[in-house]
């Protein structure tokens, strides 16, 4: 492989992202457009002036400084026709990328102040993912997000509002916001409620928290998937127990260091998880917040860890396993992606599930 055909092999690839946020993922154009319709001030004269406000540049010293980012562009996200717009472009940044199939999560509570519901929220999302799927290609479903500052009964009216739509588009649940102030335990009632309701789980957890945090998660929140779970190697216990339940990580390289989830990419678990036999998925988080895209993802595997096309191309198949899909759209799902590999003459390589992960240090 030559390392300046790199680049191009990457962008072939079919992929998948299963983490990745709505509000972090808004152009900046789009923003600078949104603004000017609503009547609504910027503290720049064009929309190529909002980089600093929309996306991290340079250090970052903490998940709370990268989560301002968030802030900014909060204000604008609670018109329906916004919120459509907003996944309409999501799925054509996807395409953009060659994705095949995407997972969008949102927080319905977050887009409420002009009085929409949180079913007018999802209704509005999902609308806009079905409009990209159908000019772009790509399969896009929802994800439903509580917030880990909200109340118990906040995030429950998600949750209800969520398994409404099951059958539309939206795909599960999450829980996201400032894991180490409020740990997941706080929301135990919620998740059951998600269960008994069928609505499938994926938390956030092992980012800014510790180990005891995915643990909570899977055990009792009944995740199925782990966003991040960068800190799971602090529990050599509830590592192997996450193998033997083949719950997926959701890791997102290029914002887990952004948001100091590691110290370095020197001590950064992704190759010794991979190594292990963990279920790892690469995702974008933010598109825009974190300038990142998947080839990005794929690059920083390489270039830090070592990865060869085969292994990134069994990661990528990682993603269609643990996609929130019935049985037959996966098999559809996977076939697709299989014969994207079979075009470029990549046979997907999973690591043997031999090697053990060193404790955090």
């Amino acid at each position: 492989m030559l390392h300046n055909q790199l680049p191009e092999q990457l962008r072939q690839l079919p992929k998948v992202d299963l983490h990745l946020h709505l509000d972090g993922s808004i152009k900046e154009s789009t923003l600078w457009e949104i603004a000017s319709e609503q009547g609504i001030p910027l503290p720049v004269a064009g929309f190529e002036q909002l980089t600093p406000f929309m996306k991290v540049t340079g250090e970052c010293g903490s998940l709370l400084e990268y989560l301002e980012k968030f802030d900014f562009v909060a204000g604008f996200l609670h018109k329906a026709d916004v919120l459509e717009r907003i996944a309409y472009e999501v799925v054509e940044q996807a395409a953009e990328q060659n994705c095949r199939y995407i997972e969008v999560r949102f927080g319905p509570q977050l887009h409420r102040s002009e009085g929409l519901s949180c079913g007018d929220v999802i209704a509005a999302v999902l609308r806009g993912l079905r409009r990209g799927e159908a000019e772009f290609g790509v399969v896009s479903r929802g994800i439903a997000a509580c917030l880990r500052h909200h109340s118990p009964h906040v995030n429950l009216e998600v949750i209800e509002a969520a398994a409404a739509f099951k059958d539309e588009g939206l795909v599960a649940v999450d829980l996201a916001g400032p894991e180490a102030a409020f740990p997941a335990h706080l929301h135990r009632a919620v998740f059951e409620y998600a269960q008994l309701l069928d609505v499938p789980v994926t938390i956030h957890a092992g980012e800014a928290g510790g180990a005891d945090n995915i643990r909570e998660a899977i055990l009792r929140l009944g995740a199925k998937r782990i966003g991040h779970g960068v800190r799971l190697r602090e529990d050599a216990a509830l590592l192997e127990r996450v193998r033997e339940l083949g719950i997926v990580l959701e890791m997102c390289p290029v914002s887990n260091y952004q948001t100091k989830a590691m110290e370095s990419w020197e001590t950064y678990p992704i190759r010794d998880y991979f190594d292990a036999g963990l279920k790892l998925t690469i995702n974008t988080d933010n598109l825009t917040v974190s300038d990142t895209s998947l080839v990005k993802e794929y690059t920083v595997l390489i270039e830090k860890f070592g990865f060869t096309l085969p292994e990134i191309a069994a990661l990528i198949l990682n993603g269609v396993d643990a996609a929130f899909l019935p049985p037959e759209e996966k098999a559809r799902l996977r076939a697709d992606v299989l014969d994207g590999f079979a075009q470029l003459g990549i046979e997907p390589s999973q690591a043997p599930a031999s090697s053990s992960v060193s404790a955090a240090g």
